[in-house]
């Protein structure tokens, strides 16, 4: 950053990926607190077609394990959440979104405000929802696994 850098606010971006056939959901918000991840849920249960079981691939975020988010849950039969090993989150498929949504539309951006950032980003949802490819892993599983066992053996070996 140079030294005239000047921040003009930050957003969320909260995003779900269909895996099967390569669209996002994906919505703004002020904050990452467990309210506005119940608001993104509800989203999703609204563009999700009734019926369709859906999994949720998510970090360890404190918001994502709230008392409230549990209820809705449980409340959600067809929702199922999966939580990524701790500094796994290459495992979590949109990931590769978010990578993408960086390096094409805001690296190199210029963003007055707020707005001009959020524009932006909704600009890329909708272009990348136009023509969506379904997502393929091409890592080796057996690669995946092993790189997960030795996240798992080194935070054993902390405690």
């Amino acid at each position: 950053m140079t030294h005239d850098y000047k921040r003009n606010g930050t957003t969320t971006l909260f995003a779900a990926l269909n895996v099967l056939d390569g669209t996002v959901i994906g919505r703004n918000m002020q904050r990452h607190r467990h309210q506005e991840f119940i608001r993104f849920l509800n989203a999703i249960d609204a563009e999700v077609p009734a019926g369709r079981a859906v999994h949720v691939v998510l970090d360890n975020y404190a918001a994502h394990k709230h008392p409230r988010v549990r209820a809705w849950l449980d409340r959600h039969q067809r929702f199922t959440f999966h939580f990524t090993p701790t500094s796994c989150s290459w495992l979590n498929a949109v990931e590769g979104f978010f990578a993408k949504l960086s390096k094409r539309r805001l690296k190199r951006g210029v963003f007055h405000s707020v707005v001009d950032l959020q524009a932006a980003i909704n600009r890329y949802l909708a272009e990348h929802n136009r023509q969506p490819k379904p997502f393929t892993w091409t890592a080796n599983p057996d690669d995946i696994i092993a790189a997960v066992k030795r996240g798992h053996h080194v935070l054993d070996s902390i405690h």
